[in-house]
Protein backbone atom coordinates (compact mmCIF):
# COMPACT_ATOMS: atom_id res chain seq x y z
CA UNK A 1 0.00 0.00 0.00
CA UNK A 2 2.60 2.09 1.02
CA UNK A 3 4.06 1.61 -2.25
CA UNK A 4 0.73 2.44 -4.43
CA UNK A 5 -1.25 5.25 -3.34
CA UNK A 6 -2.18 3.99 0.34
CA UNK A 7 -4.68 2.31 2.35
CA UNK A 8 -6.63 0.80 5.19
CA UNK A 9 -5.80 -2.39 6.48
CA UNK A 10 -8.96 -3.54 8.89
CA UNK A 11 -8.50 -6.51 11.85
CA UNK A 12 -11.83 -7.34 13.13
CA UNK A 13 -13.76 -8.15 10.03
CA UNK A 14 -14.11 -11.22 8.21
CA UNK A 15 -14.34 -11.89 4.34
CA UNK A 16 -18.20 -11.70 4.66
CA UNK A 17 -17.47 -7.73 6.21
CA UNK A 18 -18.73 -9.15 9.45
CA UNK A 19 -17.74 -7.92 12.39
CA UNK A 20 -15.98 -10.45 14.79
CA UNK A 21 -14.60 -8.10 17.36
CA UNK A 22 -10.70 -7.46 17.98
CA UNK A 23 -9.46 -5.53 21.01
CA UNK A 24 -6.32 -3.23 20.13
CA UNK A 25 -3.88 -4.05 22.88
CA UNK A 26 -0.72 -2.03 23.66
CA UNK A 27 1.67 -5.44 22.90
CA UNK A 28 -0.48 -6.06 19.57
CA UNK A 29 -0.35 -1.88 18.73
CA UNK A 30 3.42 -2.48 19.20
CA UNK A 31 3.88 -5.70 17.15
CA UNK A 32 2.56 -3.38 14.04
CA UNK A 33 4.25 -0.66 14.67
CA UNK A 34 7.32 -2.61 14.52
CA UNK A 35 6.58 -4.66 11.91
CA UNK A 36 6.26 -1.17 9.60
CA UNK A 37 9.32 0.02 11.44
CA UNK A 38 11.49 -3.35 9.88
CA UNK A 39 10.33 -2.14 6.47
CA UNK A 40 13.36 -0.52 4.16
CA UNK A 41 13.52 2.09 4.85
CA UNK A 42 11.39 2.29 7.94
CA UNK A 43 7.07 3.20 7.42
CA UNK A 44 5.61 5.16 9.78
CA UNK A 45 1.72 4.08 10.25
CA UNK A 46 -1.52 5.47 11.94
CA UNK A 47 -3.27 2.98 14.37
CA UNK A 48 -6.68 3.29 15.64
CA UNK A 49 -10.27 1.26 17.56
CA UNK A 50 -13.52 1.54 16.21
CA UNK A 51 -16.50 -0.65 17.24
CA UNK A 52 -14.29 -3.40 17.94
CA UNK A 53 -12.26 -2.96 14.42
CA UNK A 54 -8.49 -2.22 14.38
CA UNK A 55 -7.72 -0.09 11.44
CA UNK A 56 -4.33 0.43 10.20
CA UNK A 57 -4.11 3.74 8.26
CA UNK A 58 -0.76 3.05 5.58
CA UNK A 59 -0.53 6.79 3.54
CA UNK A 60 1.10 6.59 0.16
CA UNK A 61 5.05 6.59 1.12
CA UNK A 62 7.08 9.16 0.58
CA UNK A 63 10.18 7.45 0.23
CA UNK A 64 9.00 4.57 -2.81
CA UNK A 65 10.06 1.76 -2.95
CA UNK A 66 9.89 -0.11 0.58
CA UNK A 67 10.63 -3.52 1.21
CA UNK A 68 10.04 -6.62 3.48
CA UNK A 69 12.39 -8.85 3.84
CA UNK A 70 14.65 -7.79 1.19
CA UNK A 71 11.61 -8.26 -1.14
CA UNK A 72 9.26 -5.94 -2.93
CA UNK A 73 5.07 -5.90 -3.00
CA UNK A 74 3.14 -3.21 -4.85
CA UNK A 75 -0.79 -3.75 -3.99
CA UNK A 76 -2.88 -3.67 -6.96
CA UNK A 77 -6.83 -3.86 -5.83
CA UNK A 78 -7.37 -6.68 -3.80
CA UNK A 79 -4.19 -8.66 -4.22
CA UNK A 80 -0.75 -7.91 -3.42
CA UNK A 81 1.77 -8.84 -5.55
CA UNK A 82 5.59 -9.80 -5.03
CA UNK A 83 7.27 -7.44 -8.11
CA UNK A 84 9.99 -9.05 -10.49
CA UNK A 85 13.45 -7.86 -11.27
CA UNK A 86 12.22 -5.92 -14.41
CA UNK A 87 9.01 -4.38 -12.85
CA UNK A 88 11.41 -3.29 -9.92
CA UNK A 89 13.31 -1.60 -11.81
CA UNK A 90 9.91 0.26 -14.08
CA UNK A 91 9.30 1.06 -10.58
CA UNK A 92 12.44 2.91 -10.13
CA UNK A 93 11.78 5.22 -13.13
CA UNK A 94 8.50 5.84 -12.29
CA UNK A 95 9.59 7.15 -9.50
CA UNK A 96 12.09 9.26 -10.30
CA UNK A 97 15.13 7.66 -8.60
CA UNK A 98 16.67 6.30 -11.57
CA UNK A 99 17.24 8.84 -14.14
CA UNK A 100 18.10 8.59 -17.74
CA UNK A 101 20.52 11.27 -18.50
CA UNK A 102 22.48 10.57 -15.17
CA UNK A 103 23.23 6.76 -16.73
CA UNK A 104 26.29 5.72 -18.14
CA UNK A 105 26.48 5.21 -22.03
CA UNK A 106 28.84 1.96 -21.50
CA UNK A 107 29.50 1.08 -25.58
CA UNK A 108 30.38 5.06 -25.86
CA UNK A 109 34.17 5.46 -26.35
CA UNK A 110 35.10 9.13 -25.83
CA UNK A 111 37.38 9.34 -28.13
CA UNK A 112 36.14 7.34 -30.66
CA UNK A 113 32.51 8.71 -30.57
CA UNK A 114 32.18 11.87 -29.94
CA UNK A 115 31.46 14.43 -32.50
CA UNK A 116 33.95 17.14 -32.10
CA UNK A 117 31.83 19.49 -33.95
CA UNK A 118 28.98 19.09 -31.55
CA UNK A 119 31.37 19.63 -28.73
CA UNK A 120 32.67 22.68 -29.58
CA UNK A 121 29.42 24.35 -30.40
CA UNK A 122 28.48 23.25 -26.71
CA UNK A 123 31.05 25.08 -25.36
CA UNK A 124 30.85 27.87 -27.20
CA UNK A 125 27.01 28.12 -26.41
CA UNK A 126 27.88 27.87 -22.57
CA UNK A 127 30.92 30.07 -22.88
CA UNK A 128 33.10 27.74 -21.53
CA UNK A 129 37.19 27.94 -22.75
CA UNK A 130 39.05 25.40 -23.85
CA UNK A 131 42.45 25.45 -21.60
CA UNK A 132 41.66 21.72 -20.30
CA UNK A 133 41.98 18.66 -22.22
CA UNK A 134 37.92 17.11 -23.48
CA UNK A 135 38.15 14.54 -20.98
CA UNK A 136 39.14 16.48 -17.95
CA UNK A 137 36.39 19.22 -18.95
CA UNK A 138 33.83 16.37 -19.52
CA UNK A 139 34.75 15.14 -15.94
CA UNK A 140 34.53 18.67 -14.30
CA UNK A 141 30.90 19.04 -15.97
CA UNK A 142 29.52 15.89 -14.52
CA UNK A 143 29.20 14.95 -18.48
CA UNK A 144 31.78 11.64 -17.82
CA UNK A 145 32.49 9.35 -15.23
CA UNK A 146 35.54 7.22 -14.53
CA UNK A 147 36.26 7.54 -18.46
CA UNK A 148 32.31 6.79 -19.22
CA UNK A 149 29.99 8.96 -20.91
CA UNK A 150 26.61 9.69 -19.61
CA UNK A 151 23.72 9.37 -21.55
CA UNK A 152 23.21 13.56 -21.32
CA UNK A 153 26.65 13.51 -22.96
CA UNK A 154 25.84 11.19 -25.43
CA UNK A 155 22.72 12.74 -26.84
CA UNK A 156 24.11 15.97 -26.46
CA UNK A 157 27.63 15.01 -28.65
CA UNK A 158 27.14 12.17 -31.07
CA UNK A 159 27.49 11.87 -34.56
CA UNK A 160 24.83 9.20 -35.10
CA UNK A 161 22.24 8.53 -32.49
CA UNK A 162 21.16 5.28 -33.72
CA UNK A 163 23.97 3.74 -33.06
CA UNK A 164 23.31 4.18 -29.13
CA UNK A 165 20.06 4.78 -28.80
CA UNK A 166 17.51 4.50 -31.96
CA UNK A 167 14.36 6.05 -29.64
CA UNK A 168 16.09 9.42 -29.67
CA UNK A 169 15.49 10.88 -32.99
CA UNK A 170 13.25 13.20 -34.88
CA UNK A 171 10.54 12.01 -36.91
CA UNK A 172 9.03 14.82 -39.25
CA UNK A 173 6.16 14.11 -42.15
CA UNK A 174 4.12 16.94 -44.30
CA UNK A 175 1.14 15.35 -45.34
CA UNK A 176 -1.24 16.65 -48.06
CA UNK A 177 -4.40 17.96 -46.42
CA UNK A 178 -5.83 16.70 -43.36
CA UNK A 179 -5.09 13.09 -42.64
CA UNK A 180 -2.03 10.69 -42.87
CA UNK A 181 -3.13 9.51 -46.62
CA UNK A 182 -0.69 11.13 -48.58
CA UNK A 183 2.73 11.74 -47.55
CA UNK A 184 4.48 14.88 -49.33
CA UNK A 185 7.96 15.09 -47.89
CA UNK A 186 9.42 12.92 -44.83
CA UNK A 187 12.84 13.68 -42.59
CA UNK A 188 14.46 11.77 -39.55
CA UNK A 189 17.06 14.01 -37.64
CA UNK A 190 19.68 11.28 -36.06
CA UNK A 191 22.29 13.27 -34.55
CA UNK A 192 23.02 15.34 -31.39
CA UNK A 193 20.58 16.73 -29.88
CA UNK A 194 21.27 20.71 -31.02
CA UNK A 195 21.18 19.74 -34.82
CA UNK A 196 18.18 17.91 -34.42
CA UNK A 197 16.61 20.96 -32.56
CA UNK A 198 17.47 23.30 -35.61
CA UNK A 199 16.72 20.73 -38.12
CA UNK A 200 13.12 19.68 -37.24
CA UNK A 201 12.56 23.68 -36.63
CA UNK A 202 13.80 24.32 -40.20
CA UNK A 203 11.46 21.16 -41.50
CA UNK A 204 8.31 22.90 -40.01
CA UNK A 205 9.34 26.79 -41.36
CA UNK A 206 10.08 25.04 -45.21
CA UNK A 207 6.43 23.63 -44.86
CA UNK A 208 4.86 26.23 -43.50
CA UNK A 209 3.25 29.90 -45.55
CA UNK A 210 5.75 33.32 -45.16
CA UNK A 211 4.49 36.45 -45.76
CA UNK A 212 6.84 39.45 -46.24
CA UNK A 213 5.70 42.57 -45.08
CA UNK A 214 7.30 46.19 -45.93
CA UNK A 215 7.15 49.08 -44.44
CA UNK A 216 9.80 51.62 -43.51
CA UNK A 217 13.36 49.80 -43.59
CA UNK A 218 14.49 46.17 -44.42
CA UNK A 219 11.65 43.38 -45.69
CA UNK A 220 10.67 41.16 -42.90
CA UNK A 221 9.71 37.70 -43.28
CA UNK A 222 6.95 36.92 -40.93
CA UNK A 223 5.71 32.94 -40.85
CA UNK A 224 2.59 32.30 -40.52
CA UNK A 225 2.96 30.23 -36.94
CA UNK A 226 5.14 32.26 -34.73
CA UNK A 227 8.79 30.68 -34.25
CA UNK A 228 8.84 31.19 -30.85
CA UNK A 229 6.22 29.43 -30.24
CA UNK A 230 6.91 26.35 -32.17
CA UNK A 231 10.69 26.17 -31.07
CA UNK A 232 9.87 26.31 -27.43
CA UNK A 233 7.05 22.91 -28.27
CA UNK A 234 10.01 21.32 -29.90
CA UNK A 235 12.79 21.76 -26.61
CA UNK A 236 9.90 20.78 -24.39
CA UNK A 237 9.38 17.81 -26.49
CA UNK A 238 12.89 17.02 -26.31
CA UNK A 239 13.96 17.92 -22.80
CA UNK A 240 10.63 16.46 -21.11
CA UNK A 241 10.39 13.14 -23.48
CA UNK A 242 10.80 9.56 -21.46
CA UNK A 243 14.08 8.34 -22.68
CA UNK A 244 13.27 5.01 -21.44
CA UNK A 245 10.80 4.39 -23.70
CA UNK A 246 12.66 2.37 -26.66
CA UNK A 247 11.62 2.12 -30.56
CA UNK A 248 8.98 5.51 -30.41
CA UNK A 249 10.73 8.89 -31.43
CA UNK A 250 10.05 12.78 -31.15
CA UNK A 251 6.95 13.34 -34.07
CA UNK A 252 6.23 16.09 -35.49
CA UNK A 253 3.39 15.89 -38.23
CA UNK A 254 2.78 18.96 -40.36
CA UNK A 255 -0.94 18.78 -42.19
CA UNK A 256 -2.86 21.50 -43.97
CA UNK A 257 -4.83 22.63 -40.70
CA UNK A 258 -2.61 22.09 -37.89
CA UNK A 259 0.80 21.38 -37.24
CA UNK A 260 1.23 18.11 -33.89
CA UNK A 261 4.61 17.75 -31.93
CA UNK A 262 4.62 14.60 -29.75
CA UNK A 263 7.16 13.17 -27.45
CA UNK A 264 6.86 9.73 -25.69
CA UNK A 265 5.88 9.80 -21.92
CA UNK A 266 2.67 12.08 -20.54
CA UNK A 267 3.55 14.80 -18.42
CA UNK A 268 5.99 14.37 -15.30
CA UNK A 269 4.59 12.55 -11.54
CA UNK A 270 2.98 15.48 -9.94
CA UNK A 271 2.24 17.62 -13.22
CA UNK A 272 -1.23 18.67 -14.57
CA UNK A 273 -2.12 20.35 -17.55
CA UNK A 274 -3.27 22.86 -15.51
CA UNK A 275 0.16 22.94 -13.95
CA UNK A 276 1.79 23.65 -17.51
CA UNK A 277 3.20 27.30 -17.47
CA UNK A 278 3.54 27.70 -13.99
CA UNK A 279 5.58 24.92 -12.58
CA UNK A 280 8.28 22.92 -13.56
CA UNK A 281 9.20 19.56 -13.07
CA UNK A 282 11.15 17.42 -15.55
CA UNK A 283 12.10 13.70 -15.74
CA UNK A 284 15.74 14.60 -17.31
CA UNK A 285 16.58 17.08 -14.61
CA UNK A 286 20.48 16.68 -15.56
CA UNK A 287 19.56 16.82 -19.59
CA UNK A 288 17.75 20.27 -18.61
CA UNK A 289 20.35 22.03 -17.12
CA UNK A 290 22.40 21.41 -19.50
CA UNK A 291 20.13 23.23 -22.50
CA UNK A 292 19.56 25.82 -19.69
CA UNK A 293 22.94 26.55 -19.80
CA UNK A 294 23.15 26.49 -23.40
CA UNK A 295 20.59 29.25 -23.17
CA UNK A 296 17.85 27.41 -24.62
CA UNK A 297 15.13 26.25 -22.05
CA UNK A 298 14.62 28.25 -19.05
CA UNK A 299 14.18 26.93 -15.15
CA UNK A 300 11.07 29.10 -14.15
CA UNK A 301 8.49 26.59 -15.84
CA UNK A 302 7.20 29.33 -18.20
CA UNK A 303 7.46 27.99 -21.49
CA UNK A 304 3.89 27.05 -22.10
CA UNK A 305 3.24 30.34 -21.11
CA UNK A 306 5.97 31.76 -23.18
CA UNK A 307 4.18 29.38 -26.28
CA UNK A 308 0.44 31.23 -25.47
CA UNK A 309 1.95 34.46 -25.33
CA UNK A 310 3.69 34.42 -28.80
CA UNK A 311 -0.04 32.86 -30.63
CA UNK A 312 -1.50 35.87 -28.62
CA UNK A 313 0.64 38.32 -30.56
CA UNK A 314 0.53 36.86 -33.47
CA UNK A 315 -3.32 37.15 -32.94
CA UNK A 316 -4.02 33.40 -32.70
CA UNK A 317 -5.31 31.18 -30.02
CA UNK A 318 -5.75 27.12 -31.52
CA UNK A 319 -3.50 25.43 -28.88
CA UNK A 320 -4.31 22.27 -28.17
CA UNK A 321 -2.76 19.81 -25.08
CA UNK A 322 -3.26 16.24 -25.20
CA UNK A 323 -1.51 14.43 -22.80
CA UNK A 324 -2.11 10.57 -21.59
CA UNK A 325 -0.02 7.84 -19.93
CA UNK A 326 2.00 7.32 -22.86
CA UNK A 327 2.35 10.27 -24.85
CA UNK A 328 2.17 14.54 -24.86
CA UNK A 329 0.76 16.23 -27.94
CA UNK A 330 1.07 19.73 -28.54
CA UNK A 331 -1.13 20.78 -31.59
CA UNK A 332 -0.99 24.15 -33.26
CA UNK A 333 -3.68 25.08 -35.38
CA UNK A 334 -2.73 26.86 -39.02
CA UNK A 335 -4.22 29.92 -39.35
CA UNK A 336 -6.86 30.40 -42.24
CA UNK A 337 -4.92 32.81 -44.34
CA UNK A 338 -7.75 33.25 -47.08
CA UNK A 339 -9.67 35.04 -44.35
CA UNK A 340 -6.96 37.16 -42.50
CA UNK A 341 -3.34 38.02 -43.59
CA UNK A 342 -0.33 37.53 -41.57
CA UNK A 343 -0.11 41.05 -41.72
CA UNK A 344 -3.40 41.86 -40.66
CA UNK A 345 -3.38 39.30 -37.90
CA UNK A 346 -0.42 41.14 -36.08
CA UNK A 347 -0.95 44.67 -36.85
CA UNK A 348 -4.61 43.76 -36.03
CA UNK A 349 -6.27 45.03 -39.30
CA UNK A 350 -9.56 43.57 -40.13
CA UNK A 351 -12.49 44.45 -42.70
CA UNK A 352 -13.51 48.15 -42.00
CA UNK A 353 -16.82 47.36 -40.59
CA UNK A 354 -15.00 45.07 -37.90
CA UNK A 355 -12.43 47.79 -37.51
CA UNK A 356 -14.90 50.55 -36.96
CA UNK A 357 -16.50 48.36 -34.05
CA UNK A 358 -12.82 48.02 -32.02
CA UNK A 359 -12.53 51.47 -32.13
CA UNK A 360 -15.83 52.38 -30.85
CA UNK A 361 -14.97 49.99 -28.14
CA UNK A 362 -11.51 51.08 -27.23
CA UNK A 363 -12.99 54.97 -27.07
CA UNK A 364 -15.70 53.39 -24.74
CA UNK A 365 -13.05 51.78 -22.51
CA UNK A 366 -10.85 55.19 -23.09
CA UNK A 367 -13.68 57.23 -21.23
CA UNK A 368 -14.53 54.71 -18.18
CA UNK A 369 -10.82 54.00 -17.97
CA UNK A 370 -8.50 56.67 -19.53
CA UNK A 371 -5.09 55.24 -17.57
CA UNK A 372 -5.65 51.79 -19.21
CA UNK A 373 -2.69 49.77 -20.72
CA UNK A 374 -3.02 48.04 -23.86
CA UNK A 375 -2.54 44.28 -22.66
CA UNK A 376 -5.67 45.13 -20.46
CA UNK A 377 -7.41 46.87 -23.24
CA UNK A 378 -6.27 43.77 -25.91
CA UNK A 379 -7.90 41.58 -23.34
CA UNK A 380 -11.26 43.51 -22.55
CA UNK A 381 -11.40 43.75 -26.12
CA UNK A 382 -10.95 40.23 -26.58
CA UNK A 383 -9.74 38.96 -30.54
CA UNK A 384 -7.37 41.38 -30.89
CA UNK A 385 -3.49 41.38 -30.49
CA UNK A 386 -1.50 43.99 -27.98
CA UNK A 387 0.09 44.51 -31.27
CA UNK A 388 -3.47 45.52 -32.90
CA UNK A 389 -4.46 47.73 -29.87
CA UNK A 390 -1.18 49.73 -30.47
CA UNK A 391 -2.17 50.23 -34.46
CA UNK A 392 -5.66 51.23 -33.76
CA UNK A 393 -4.64 53.44 -30.69
CA UNK A 394 -2.21 55.31 -33.16
CA UNK A 395 -4.37 55.28 -35.86
CA UNK A 396 -7.72 57.13 -33.64
CA UNK A 397 -4.84 59.87 -32.66
CA UNK A 398 -3.66 60.50 -36.45
CA UNK A 399 -7.24 61.18 -36.81
CA UNK A 400 -7.16 63.41 -33.59
CA UNK A 401 -9.90 61.16 -31.68
CA UNK A 402 -7.79 60.64 -29.21
CA UNK A 403 -4.58 61.86 -27.24
CA UNK A 404 -2.04 60.97 -24.78
CA UNK A 405 -1.54 63.33 -21.90
CA UNK A 406 1.74 63.10 -19.82
CA UNK A 407 4.31 60.28 -20.79
CA UNK A 408 3.93 56.94 -22.41
CA UNK A 409 4.32 54.95 -18.97
CA UNK A 410 2.26 56.55 -16.72
CA UNK A 411 -0.10 58.95 -18.53
CA UNK A 412 -3.16 58.80 -19.77
CA UNK A 413 -5.74 58.97 -22.53
CA UNK A 414 -8.13 61.75 -23.05
CA UNK A 415 -11.27 61.46 -25.66
CA UNK A 416 -11.82 64.59 -27.59
CA UNK A 417 -14.65 66.47 -27.97
CA UNK A 418 -15.45 65.49 -31.60
CA UNK A 419 -16.35 62.27 -30.25
CA UNK A 420 -19.41 63.05 -28.12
Amino acid sequence: MANATGGKILIGVDDKGKIVQAKLTNVLKSQIQDLARNFDPALSVDISEFEGVIIIDVSEGSKKPYSAGGKFYLRQGSNSQQLSRDEIRDFFIKEGLIMFDDQLTEEFNIKKDIDGKAFDNFLKMCNISKLLPMEALLENLSLAKNGKMKNAGTLLFVEDIIKFFNQATINCVFFRGKDKYTILDKKEFTGDIYSNYEGAFNFIQSKLNTEYIIKSGPRREVLELPEEALREAILNAIVHRDYFVRGANIQIYIFSDRVEITNPGGLVKGMTIKDLGKKSLSRNNFLFGLMQRMDLVEKSGSGFLRIRRALRKYGLSGLTIENSKNWFTVIFKRPDLQKRTMRERIEGKTTQKTTQKTTQKIIAILKNDPYINREDLAKKIGGITEEGIKYNLKKLKGEGLIKKVGPNKGGHWEVLDKNK
